[in-house]
């Protein structure tokens, strides 16, 4: 019996790679592997156009008067297959190589090609840039990071071999000035003047203050479309970027120093964007596999849609911007404002345990609740304490990627210990109902397994997250954001499947609860009285902290499913800040046990310095919060 049955592939075992034929017009093969679903995956298309394999091999043997026809029947084939070129990634890959052998031969045979052999040279290129190759050219990038496909086809980086090509073309075009208009590429070869200053297709503007040399010229060539071709990865990989403006290949026959360039912004995707950064492309960086970087770059000014940047030196530059969640005051406000009143409310929260810790802890279900509710607060606490530390190393202008990580991972994991704690408090709740008249396991017991379960689990699942993506740079998120990653690996989905799986659990559970004591005769001794009262505690706790949580990181969920949306993420954050204060009052407050033992501590105390008026408030505010629960 066969795992994976396809009328292309064929059937095939799980693990095992099968191979398909080309169409007639391609050569080469097609291979997918049959995946533990009964699916076929990792489908890689060796498939190239024969006119373009003839013309791969006709480019291994050029010669000087070889080049101007080769050329012109380059650009005649590619015009006349461009859907078939650019939705197929393995013939663009091989036109790249064409490329690539057209350079490498002017240059061993030390030949300069006439403007019309590379207007040839410029259309036929012009094709690979065009929005039909966006999806061919993001499937190269993505083999290109996996190095998976041992096809000699596939280089390490194809879109960064496309884009030496043309470094490379300045050396052997025309030794005069020059001046190439095609849809989607603009060469400019001129006269460097002293100071310098073009506007080339009213979309970049080039300004050189100390340009000099008698006779000396400068190349420029300006991409229309090369954003997609080229990745959005920079030093630290973020994959999120994107080129939002025209690149720009500037080659001076001079060394330069300073350099301006005004970028016009291209939103092509409908996001919103923002962080604007200036960069040029580092053939060098990722072991050779290329990526943009800032180095020598800085940003002057981002207004109108209009970027400029100034650079110590020249090369291919463009603009790299986010779009990422939108950022509001508001939203920085309600954020920071609120996470510090949630720490404020959890340190009274942990105050009052301290101070009535003995007074309340009388049976065992009373001490594991309160057990339970300290290490709620104390976990949150610690969470919100490294969310400022994340959100500052984020918002810094050197970003830290370490640092960063062990932020990610702290907050992962005490976020974690919130709710596996919240579920120690529901099995607790839901044990005790079940087995309060019949005794069962001892108090030692149940506080090492709520322990094992509050600490233990979180600390396996955010181990076993940071082990399985921190390696392949996908644990936090793009632009080094001190938050687990979603784009790329879903580590996110580590936080949210066990925080609402738990949500889901715990109301399961009052639900369960409520109908046991329902259904209870009242009645028993005072130790059982006790006993139904701290279960009715627990649930009353929980019937609120739960949905409580379960919306909070509902809205959580949301912000990655619209990351867009302003309302969400001011929702996320309002409810997000009001944990501490709802674990304050209804996890404690609500307690007339605990607000019994706040009031004669006070008592006593002020009895014994003689004074009687605070003792009378401190009564008046334990009557009106059995007023709010309705206690009579």
């Amino acid at each position: 019996k066969f795992d994976c049955t396809d009328p292309v592939y064929g059937n095939a075992l799980v693990g095992a790679m099968a191979v398909a034929d080309c169409e007639t017009n391609k050569e080469g093969q097609k291979t997918a592997v049959c995946m533990g679903d009964g699916q076929y995956g990792d489908k890689q298309d060796n498939c190239v156009l024969k006119v373009i394999v003839a013309l791969l091999d006709r480019s291994k043997v050029l010669t000087e008067l070889l080049i101007p026809v080769f050329l012109e029947d380059l650009r005649n084939a590619t015009a006349a297959n461009k859907k078939d070129i650019t939705e197929s990634p393995a013939t663009i890959v091989a036109v790249v190589k064409i490329f690539e052998n057209v350079a490498n031969a002017s240059s061993s045979l030390k030949i300069k090609i006439d403007d019309n052999s590379t207007r040839n040279f410029l259309e036929s290129a012009g094709l690979l840039t065009i929005d039909g190759a966006r999806n061919s050219w993001t499937f190269l990038n993505y083999n290109d990071t996996r190095n998976t496909t041992e096809d000699i086809l596939f280089r390490k980086s194809s879109s960064s071999a496309f884009l030496n090509v043309f470094e490379n073309l300045t050396t052997f075009i025309s030794p005069g000035s020059i001046n190439i208009y095609t849809d989607f590429i603009l060469l400019n070869k001129t006269t460097l003047t002293k100071p310098f200053n073009t506007e080339l297709n009213s979309s970049v503007e080039i300004e050189i203050p100390e340009a000099g040399g008698e006779n000396k010229l400068i190349t420029i060539i300006i991409f229309a479309s090369m954003y997609n071709v080229l990745p959005g990865r920079d030093e630290v990989n973020t994959s999120s970027n994107r080129v939002h403006g025209r690149v720009a290949l500037v080659r001076p026959e001079v060394e330069i120093s300073n350099i301006s360039l005004t970028f016009d912004i291209i939103n092509y995707t409908n996001d919103t964007l923002r962080q604007p950064k200036c960069v040029f492309w580092d053939f060098n960086l990722f072991e050779g596999l290329g990526g943009w970087s800032n180095n020598g770059c800085s940003l002057v000014y981002y207004e109108n849609e209009t970027v400029s940047c100034n650079c110590n030196h020249t090369t291919s530059f463009s603009i790299l911007m986010s779009p990422n969640s939108p950022r509001s005051l508001i939203l920085d406000y309600i954020t920071y404002i609120g996470v510090g009143i949630s720490m404020a409310c959890l340190v009274i929260c942990l105050i009052i345990e301290a101070i009535i810790w003995r007074k309340i802890n009388k049976n065992a279900t009373s001490y594991l609740r309160h057990v339970s509710i300290v290490n709620i607060a104390v976990s949150l606490l610690i969470a919100d304490i490294w969310f400022i530390i994340g959100a500052a190393i984020s918002d810094a202008d050197v970003k830290n990627p370490p640092a960063c990580t062990a932020a990610t991972f702290f907050i992962h994991f005490f976020y974690l210990a919130l709710f596996f704690w919240m579920l120690a408090s529901g099995l607790l709740l839901l044990y005790r109902t079940v087995s309060v008249f019949e005794g069962g396991l001892s108090k030692m017991s149940m506080l090492i397994i709520g322990f094992c379960l509050g600490y233990g689990a979180p600390l396996i699942i955010a181990t076993i997250t940071i082990a399985a993506t921190a390696p392949s740079n996908q644990y936090i998120r793009e632009n080094v954001v001190c938050w687990l990653n979603w784009d790329g690996s879903k580590a996110l989905l580590a936080f949210v499947i066990p925080a609402l799986s738990i949500v889901v659990i715990n109301l399961i559970i009052l639900i369960v609860v409520l109908y046991k004591i329902l259904r209870r005769r009242v009645g028993g001794n005072a130790a059982q009285a006790g006993e139904k009262h701290v279960l009715v505690v627990i649930a009353r706790s929980l019937a609120v902290l739960t949905p409580f949580f379960g919306l909070t990181w509902g809205l959580g969920v949301g912000t990655m499913v619209n990351p867009q949306n302003l309302g969400i993420h001011i929702a996320f954050a309002f409810f997000n800040s009001l944990q501490g204060f709802f674990i304050l009052v209804f996890g404690t407050l609500l307690d007339n046990k605990v607000l019994s033992a706040l009031t004669i501590r006070s008592l006593t105390s002020q009895g014994r310095t003689g004074s009687t008026s605070a003792g009378t408030s401190s009564s008046g505010l334990g009557k009106l919060f059995r007023r709010m629960r309705g206690d009579r």
